[in-house]
């Protein structure tokens, strides 16, 4: 049957693959004609027509060019290379930037690693998703973060290896399956076939499976599709028969019967970590599945019972779980109690089914001043009942069916009740026995299945457990010695704790949809009792029937039996926990690709799953592989993400980010629309509208793939959850813009003839202009900065630092500083050369830098450059080397200069901001008064530049002591303590404003002199203060007085100046 389904999934596979490369181009022509229709109807309002257009004169910047011509890109047949228009398109479009670029590098193999690659290896696999699901914020944060390791990866000379998959998700699939057979066929599971319902959730897989591959694929996800797995594969299915008699027959898998969360819904036990809790405070209706009408919670009912005697004697109990009584096999009270000191050794009589229930003694779960001091006891039924049930050997007694109905040990008055039903009928039992005493509120926490929804119920059932103790332990060890690391290292605190305390692991689930337990119960003809699993040992685990029924035919050797596999299936963490092996062909470790890419290096993933799945992952993949190896060396935890208020997300609250919304935009309506067809309750639905109303008053804005990318990238500094606000988003949208028109203006300025240096020649940084040698060191430094970032996992400071080279160093001064050198015809030949070879070299080496975080962008750019002369470029930006730092670009000398530089450019503007207002692109004269020679050749050799970034039409410098007097008629402002900045203005200047300038500095001063003299005049200064730090302190304070007497004498030359007789110390 597998064989046959696996061969239908491949055929299907392919289809959907098929079905899905025409979505994409589909959806490419749609986005191309929107973008015709929009320039054509803006053409039409404004009158024009484009073949009527006359041809504009080439001008100097690309802001300049005429405003109604728009370029876009020609249509690219699917999977080739994109075509690009002839020049720029004005503003950046993410829509039209990240089309066709995707299918370009799948079609083109590049994502895929080579088994046979001398290259060193780097393994990932992409955290299996969901196989029906759809995209969500997390699945956006963990494709930001591992495509930016695995490209930088890739570009580092890595033979890079991400593997793709899906997991099967066992009760998430088979509830939607079982919700569309009900709203379809009016069908339930019960009423097909084992074969026929499987069948049903294939043709369901085969028919949404795509959703989510096309979803990472939208996201730029540089994953090998080659080796795309799915958790119920061929391989991961043998794989997953293969662990489970491995461990079997080390005596690691047994079964037994335990106390398990069951879901009455779904009829199966659900692991811990899906099980979440509702916090109550007080009487609550809430929806349970199946139930037509609100249930109560929250209240604490108290009933007695009667005591053996007949004397009318009783003893009074609480509960929130009434319906549960019908269990109870035993009353605690604490021993040393004075109040129930006569009811030692004594019964209490069931109401309602006559049973003797022994009180007994118990100082470990009753607490004497809780209550009434007694405890009623339903071991069977909870978690610390079943406990004390043991340590008593009272009976365990289970009153509930498979589906939450009251079952004949309940007694024939309410078998085959709703759980909840028997609750209220109870009550009303319980008044007319006269044993009813009350209710009052209760806090309390409400267990509920993370995906139905419904209240679990402790229930004792035989289940297949997994002994993970020694695991555990090998699981430290290799923490502890360092072989396993994590990031960030706080979480290795918790590894500790939970390995510490593990317990077995219930790894059964009573489901159709997963890996069926590959085990076989052998009823004897001689045994007594007949039901199904009655003997322990009477178990076959084998790899096939054929197996089992040998291995069965030597265990029962010549009696009669007969053979009947195990209807459950295992828990999905089951297949996870062995996915790096499984992926990479595991047990056979013979594979090309288990030799060359097993172990892995890193897993990347939430630290909300570090214990259910990075911990059995470690746990399974050290027992398992024939090296006992640890499966990859690195665990990195990602954050979670909270709302911008810093709410959990959930459908529940209706405030959950649809990461499609924020790459595409979104309206408004289009939003609440979409609330308005999920599961919400009025008044929920009510409150998440107000919110959204309130956090997207104006819908969500278009901000692409990149930016979001970026954006989630840069919060991962935060390492355990963070506030998604979308303005940042919108905010590296709108820094996208930035750097779509710096290269615009880069590839007017390099013009159609230029060629840009080869590859095997070395610049020489020495013979350029200033601030080339400037932008050279600055890049190189940030290429070492990034670098040292993405070697410690640091991707936050790396994307950061990129940026801030790219935002506040080319973009804000490179680009302004060499426009003389294009502007002015005069500029010497060789000067314009080095400028433009430094452009497109800053710009070349930038793109590659930033490619990891915005790979789609960053690709179009970087294939609108021009190529060097005589060597051919790579094919794709994604394949070309990631920079490193060049020994020669770096010079101290020239960043310190341009420090001074940038300071005396920001101090000359914001005298030009106060002083001309909204003229504040006048061109005016400027002075810079300078202490020592030193600063005064400084700033000469740099006139240019500073002329240039702060738009004077001249700067005159000046050296203290050769000058009487300052510029007339001009504002100053101080850039340290050697240099003072004017700006003359023809107008008169605010007195008053520059007055105040001078009183707030003043202060400022004055509160350093006292600070600095303060320290100085302190018992013990003169005597136990080293030299060196007296010496500093001594020259601060003359700095600080020299400061005071310059600004006494700038004051009263503006005072002498405009006739203001005020003193600015007023």
């Amino acid at each position: 049957m597998c064989e046959i389904l696996d061969e239908k999934k491949r055929k299907k596979d392919e289809k959907a693959r098929e079905k899905e490369l025409k979505k994409l181009k589909a959806l490419e022509k749609a986005t191309a004609k929107k973008k015709r229709e929009e320039l054509k109807a803006k053409q039409e309002k404004d009158g024009t027509n484009a073949s009527q257009k006359k041809k504009s004169h080439k001008r100097d910047d690309a802001s300049e060019v005429n405003p109604e011509e728009d370029f876009v890109d020609p249509e690219t047949p699917l999977g080739e290379r994109k075509r690009l228009s002839s020049q720029m398109a004005k503003q950046y479009s993410p829509a039209a930037v990240e089309k066709s670029w995707y299918a370009w590098w799948e079609k083109g193999d590049l994502f895929k690693a080579d088994a046979k690659s001398s290259k060193p290896t780097f393994t990932m696999v992409l955290p299996p998703p969901n196989v029906t699901g759809v995209l969500h914020i997390g699945h956006a944060l963990t494709v930001a973060i591992e495509d930016t390791i695995i490209r930088w990866k890739r570009m580092s000379g890595y033979n890079a290896l991400w593997v793709p998959g899906t997991d099967h998700a066992g009760i998430a699939t088979q509830t939607v399956v079982e919700k569309k057979l009900a709203r379809d066929k009016k069908l339930t599971r019960q009423d097909l076939t084992r074969e026929e319902f499987l069948n049903e959730v294939w043709k369901w897989k085969d028919e949404h499976s795509c959703t989510i591959l096309t979803q990472l694929r939208r996201l730029g996800a540089s994953l090998d599709w080659s080796r795309e797995c799915f958790t119920m594969d061929e391989q991961t299915s043998k794989a997953v028969t293969e662990t489970f008699v491995r461990l079997f027959k080390e005596g690691l898998i047994y079964r037994d019967i335990r106390l398990v969360h069951w879901d009455c819904h779904l009829k199966t036990a659900v692991s811990d970590d899906e099980v979440v809790y509702k916090d109550i405070e007080e009487k609550t209706l809430l929806n349970v599945p199946g139930y037509e009408k609100p249930v109560e919670f929250g209240l604490l009912t108290s009933f007695a019972y009667p005591l053996e005697g007949g004397l009318g004697e009783e003893v009074v109990v609480a509960t929130t779980r009434v319906e549960t009584m019908l269990g109870d096999t035993g009353i605690a009270i604490h021993p040393d109690d004075a109040r129930y000191k006569h009811l030692h050794g004594r019964f209490a009589v069931h109401p309602f089914n006559g049973r003797r229930l022994p009180i007994i003694c118990d100082g470990t779960l009753v607490d004497p001043d809780f209550g009434t001091g007694c405890v009623k006891i339903t071991p069977a039924h909870d978690h610390n009942d079943c406990e004390l049930g043991k340590r008593h050997n009272l009976e365990f007694i289970n009153i509930f069916t498979d589906d939450g109905k009251i079952n004949t040990n309940g007694g024939p008055d309410f078998t085959g009740m709703p759980r909840f039903a028997a609750r209220e009928a109870l009550v009303e039992a319980l008044k007319k026995q006269g044993l009813y005493r009350g209710a009052e509120n209760k806090e309390m926490r409400l267990g509920l299945c993370q995906r139905t929804g419904d209240v679990i119920e402790p229930m004792i059932k035989p289940q297949w457990y997994l002994n993970c103790r020694m695991m555990a332990k090998e699981a430290l060890n290799v923490a502890e010695s360092k072989k396993l690391e994590f990031i960030p290292k706080q979480y290795s605190a918790e590894w500790t704790r939970w390995l510490e305390n593990i317990r077995d692991w219930c790894i059964s689930r009573q489901l159709v949809w997963g890996h069926r337990i590959p085990a076989w119960y052998a009823s004897l003809e001689e045994d007594e009792r007949r039901e199904f699993g009655a003997y322990n040992d009477h178990w076959i685990v084998a790899r096939n029937e054929e197996e089992a029924w040998n291995q069965a035919a030597e265990k029962f050797g010549g009696k009669k039996f007969e053979l009947t596999r195990d209807e459950d299936v295992l828990d999905t963490w089951f297949s996870s926990g062995i996915y790096p092996l499984s992926v990479l062909g595991w047990p056979d470790e013979t594979t090309d690709d288990f030799k060359a890419f097993y172990p892995t290096s890193i897993i990347e993933t939430g630290h909300d799953i570090l214990f259910f799945w990075v911990a059995r992952m470690v746990m399974m993949g050290i027992k398992l592989s024939s090296g006992g190896e640890v499966p990859f060396s690195k665990v990195y935890l990602h954050p979670m993400v909270r709302d911008s208020h810093g709410r959990k997300m959930s459908k529940s609250r209706g405030n959950v980010i649809d990461p499609i919304d924020v790459i595409e935009g979104a309206t408004l309506d289009a939003l609440i629309e979409r609330l308005k067809n999920g599961n919400l309750d009025e008044k929920e639905l009510e409150t998440a509208i107000e919110e959204l109303e309130e956090d997207f008053k104006n819908g969500i804005p278009e901000c692409g793939v990149d930016a979001l990318r970026f954006a989630l990238v840069s919060y991962t500094a935060q390492s355990d959850k963070f506030n998604l606000n979308i303005l940042r988003v919108v905010g590296y949208r709108q820094w996208c813009n930035k750097l779509w028109n710096a290269v615009r203006f880069a590839l007017i300025r390099l013009g159609d003839g230029y060629a840009p240096p080869p590859p095997t020649m070395v610049l020489s940084p020495e013979t350029m202009p200033f601030s080339c040698q400037w932008i050279l060191s600055e890049l190189n430094k940030t290429i070492s900065k990034t670098v040292e970032s993405l070697d410690a996992f640091d991707l936050s400071e790396a994307a950061n630092t990129v940026y801030a080279w790219w935002q506040y160093q080319f973009c804000d001064v490179f680009i302004e500083a060499i426009k003389p050198y294009f502007a002015n015809a005069a500029a010497a030949a060789s000067e314009r050369a080095h400028a433009q070879d430094a452009l497109w070299v800053s710009l070349e080496t930038g793109l590659r830098l930033l490619h990891p975080f915005m790979p789609f962008v960053t690709e179009e750019l970087w294939q609108r450059l021009p190529s060097p002369m005589g060597c051919e470029r790579k094919a794709s930006i994604m394949i070309c080397d990631y920079p490193s730092p060049i020994e020669n670009w770096s010079n101290e000398k020239v960043e310190k200069e341009m420090e001074t530089v940038l300071a005396t450019v920001k101090c000359l503007r914001a005298l030009r901001a106060a002083l001309l207002g909204k003229q504040k692109n006048e061109r005016l004269p400027a002075f810079a008064l300078c202490e020592d020679n030193v600063t005064s050749e400084i700033v000469k050799s740099h006139e240019l530049e500073i002329r240039t970034l702060s738009n004077l039409s001249s700067l005159e410098v000046l050296l203290k002591g050769e000058h009487a007097a300052a510029p007339a008629g001009s504002a100053v402002e101080t850039v340290n303590e050697n240099l003072k900045v004017y700006l003359k203005v023809d107008r008169a200047i605010n007195t008053e404003a520059e007055q105040e300038k001078f009183r707030n500095k003043i202060a400022g001063l004055e509160k350093q002199k006292n600070k600095l003299q303060k320290i100085m005049i302190a018992s013990g200064y003169q005597d136990k203060v080293p030299a060196h730090i007296k010496e500093d302190n001594a020259a601060k304070l003359t700095k600080i007085l020299q400061e005071f007497d310059f600004l006494d004498k700038e004051s009263g030359r503006l005072l002498a100046e405009t006739g203001n007789q005020q003193d600015c110390r007023a």
